[in-house]
């Protein structure tokens, strides 16, 4: 399943919501800077522990050097998605 994201490195907390529901749109905030792929990976880790799914399952795969990406996430259908961000 595809995710677009926003991503906002150098928060005062981590923390992941909803932009846009409907069209699969979440924000993720990060207290990791944005240097040398540390933010990305910090996005990665913090998704896979929100959902409950291996680190291998949570992928950035394009936008990594801007604030909007695409995810990709294997063994997670919409609803669990949905149910799981709240």
């Amino acid at each position: 399943m595809k995710l677009k994201i926003k991503v906002v490195p150098g928060a005062s907390s981590d923390a992941v919501e909803w932009l846009e529901e409907e069209s699969l749109l979440v924000k993720v905030r990060v207290t990791v800077a944005p240097e040398k792929g540390k933010a990305n990976k910090a996005v990665e880790k913090l998704l896979a522990d929100r959902l409950g799914l291996p680190k291998g399952s949570v992928i950035i795969t394009s936008g990594q050097t801007s604030q909007l990406k695409l995810v990709e996430l294997t063994g997670l259908t919409v609803q669990e998605l949905r149910n799981k961000i709240g």
